[in-house]
């Protein structure tokens, strides 16, 4: 349980993308000046697709704003499908003429192909875990009796479809380890189906649960709870808004229309209901929400029949994150009276909030989740964006630290109440996912398995250092790079940030960026505000109507970059996803001089219309609505696509996006692109890659990762000149 999730994050997105120079030598004649400046401003050699026209016109609180392409909203429309063909035409026919665009992909397929572990859990007398052997589309669930057991096969997501595509979601079992419930998606949509497994035999019964969106899977007894939306209507389910969540219950061997219902909200069709139960099944805790973060609470005493629904917080102005019970007490994971959380213990026999009792106070760094084992509280906190672990017992007194191998994050220490032993997985930028076993009785973590990379860690190193934002705020940044990088101006920088929803880039690993890395790359990680790197007033200083101090952060550190010589415009590519491509988009078009390339990921790119479509509703907390007259005003300033001036010379882009994501959906980057094809000038490339049987991210294949990251880096390191492996 926890915190609550932000439905628009991706921890971290693989694409990385890059620009060719077209800057004049250092002497130049009068008239090679005139023919710069005149290329400078002409169109790229190559054609776009048509995009058509249409006399759309929306007003907004006595303000007329043109909408020519809406009608690239229909994304399931037959001329849309066809504008998507040629767009994906143009740009694979720019991509393949990249001279080493077949090199990299070998050496990306050579990095990504090592073995790949999840960290164990133990159900009943087995352990479960999950690995890719390299090259699998999907991860394998297996298990294996005991920690020194023979692995078996468990469960392998990819027969679920021949082409990978088809992935797990959330995966729980039943108290007595008798059944596994899990979860799909298909193309990477958010929409799973459920189904459940007889543990013993590996057999798959005859439930068949469908229109599970947002949820996860929590049983009592024979049978579990999950939340889910009505069906909808044919050809909408992957734009229409959804509304009418609704929580149920479903018994084993039952159809799904026999389901009891639980919990709604009928006259609030946009909240999100959610239920999940303590380890002992005694307590359904359930919590609604109207964004994507902040919270109600409520408990159902589940061992007493016909018992009531109990408010605990009817208010949606905190968090609130159940971590688990100890008898009639709750342990809770809060912001209440906390920017940076802390930990109250509820008695339920006199569950007002007057009666909440303190166990961890609040500290100077950020409290992000906790567990309960073995009669301690391990507490993951946030030190300046990387992990700090602290072990408390459940009275709320400190014990000790763990200590970790490094600068990075760590994450778990999941398990049963009464396990003496859990595992944790490392890792960080030059740092490949590492899983330790950890004692809690004598706080000793040992390595337990680490991954091996077909690369030399040791030839790099990473640095944290704070640059100064537009209005004095002190923001930090990870570097990381070659030892012996020289700070000449000239090296090729990659800059990513994410900036919104309370969600932290914490220190990680990616197979893809070690190929950036190697090439003599500068990596840049910005935690810029609109995060939870430093609690909850970090992340109110980059929501509305402050939005754009996070573009003023990322700005800085673009500048700063600049300024210490680490690179130059000509040599800086600009990525970022989701809420993070709408950020890249709003700085591109804000300040086209300091960016060679741009890199928006699946981003929100229509800032007057977001919350019309599927989930962009939840988003309105942090971003404001064009239904509102100041918030409107706001939204104008930065919204991407209407931000793209006639005439001006903007970056290389390349947008990525895919036909199956439900939540932002790709008519944002579909009007963009479009916007920006039409309006932008000079040389550089502004392409559109539209990944099909793909969704926002979560689940994608080991083979459309692979090629995506292909394309990107073939993009990046082209529009910047600079040829890999000495490629010519």
């Amino acid at each position: 349980m926890n915190k609550p999730s932000a439905f628009l994050c991706l921890a971290a997105f693989a694409a990385i993308t890059g620009c060719k120079t077209n800057a004049p030598s250092a002497s130049v004649s009068t008239e090679d000046k005139a023919a710069v400046t005149a290329a400078a401003t002409a169109k790229p050699s190559f054609m776009y697709p048509k995009t058509e026209k249409i006399n759309h016109v929306d007003t907004y609180h006595g303000t007329q704003v043109p909408d020519p392409y809406r009608w690239l909203e229909a994304d399931t429309a037959q001329n849309v499908a066809a504008w998507v063909k040629a767009q994906n035409e143009v740009t694979f026919d720019y991509l393949e003429k990249i001279p080493f665009r077949e090199q990299i992909k070998q050496r990306l397929t050579k990095l990504w192909n090592y073995p790949k572990y999840g960290a164990p859990f133990r159900e009943g007398d087995y352990y479960y875990f999950y690995k890719n052997d390299g090259l699998q589309n999907q991860a394998v669930l297996y298990r294996q009796k005991g920690l020194n057991g023979t692995p078996e096969l468990f469960l392998d997501p990819n027969k679920l479809s021949e082409d990978g595509t088809t992935s797990l979601g959330s995966l729980a079992f039943s108290k007595d380890a008798r059944y596994a419930v899990y979860t799909t998606s298909t193309g990477g949509s958010d929409w799973r189906d459920a189904y459940v497994l007889d543990v013993a035999t590996g057999k798959k019964l005859a439930d068949e649960l469908h229109w599970i969106k947002f949820s996860g899977t929590s049983w009592h007894k024979d049978g579990f709870f999950y939340s889910r939306y009505p069906e909808p209507t044919q050809g909408s389910k992957m734009a229409n808004k959804n509304e009418y969540h609704k929580v149920y219950y479903h018994k084993i061997g039952t159809p799904q229309s026999q389901d009891k219902l639980i919990w709604e909200a009928k006259e609030h069709p946009l909240r999100l209901l959610f239920a999940g139960t303590t380890q002992d099944e005694k307590y359904l805790i359930l919590t609604a929400s109207e964004g994507t973060s902040n919270n109600s609470l409520y408990v159902k005493d589940l061992s007493k029949a016909n018992s009531p629904i109990l408010p605990l917080v009817e208010s949606f102005d905190k968090e609130y994150g159940v971590v688990e019970n100890v008898g009639d007490k709750l342990i809770v994971l809060t912001n209440q009276g906390a920017p940076k959380y802390k930990l109250v213990e509820i008695d339920l026999k006199k569950p007002q909030q007057a009666n909440w009792k303190t166990l961890v106070p609040e500290t100077e760094n950020v409290l992000n989740s906790a567990s309960l084992v073995n009669g301690r509280l391990i507490l993951n906190y946030m030190k300046d964006a990387a992990t700090l672990v602290r072990v408390h017992d459940t009275k709320g007194k400190w014990l000790h630290d763990v200590q970790l191998p490094t600068l990075g994050t760590a994450g778990g220490f999941d398990g049963k109440k009464e396990d003496k032993t859990v595992f944790y997985t490392f890792t960080s930028f030059t740092y490949p996912s590492a899983i330790y076993q950890y004692d809690v009785a004598t706080n000793k973590s040992t390595l337990f398995r680490k991954a091996e990379v077909d690369v030399d860690m040791d030839a790099y190193e990473t640095k944290q250092v704070f640059y100064t934002s537009k209005d004095g705020t002190k923001v930090p940044m990870f570097i990381t790079h070659k030892k012996g990088l020289q700070l000449n101006g000239d090296n090729p920088a990659y800059l990513y940030a994410y900036g919104g929803f309370n969600s932290a880039v914490t220190p990680g690993f990616s197979i893809s960026r070690m190929l950036w890395l190697e090439n003599g790359g500068v990596l840049a990680i910005a935690n810029i505000r609109g995060g939870s790197e430093y609690g909850e007033a970090w992340h109110k200083a980059g929501m509305t109507p402050n939005k754009q101090n996070v573009f003023d952060d990322f700005i800085a550190a673009a500048e700063y970059l600049r300024d210490q010589k680490y690179t130059s415009p000509q040599k800086l590519a600009i990525a970022g996803g989701s809420n993070g491509g709408l950020l890249i988009g709003a700085v591109a078009n804000q300040r086209p001089d300091l960016f060679k390339v741009a890199l928006p990921a699946v981003g929100v790119m229509d800032m007057l219309r977001f919350h019309k479509f599927t989930i962009g509703w939840a988003w309105v907390p942090e971003y404001g609505s064009s239904d509102d007259p100041a918030q409107f005003q706001n939204l104008m300033k930065f919204s991407p696509i209407h931000n793209i001036k006639e005439g001006v010379n903007y970056p290389a882009t390349l947008v990525t996006t895919a036909d199956h994501d439900d939540r932002v959906v790709p008519a944002h980057s579909f009007k963009y692109i479009a916007t920006l094809q039409e309006k932008g000038a000079g040389p550089n490339p502004c392409l559109i890659r539209v990944d099909v049987k793909a969704g926002h991210g979560a689940g994608k294949s080991t083979t459309a990762q692979i090629a995506e990251a292909t394309d990107v880096w073939s993009f990046t390191f082209y529009n910047m000149g600079v040829n890999p492996y000495g490629a010519q």
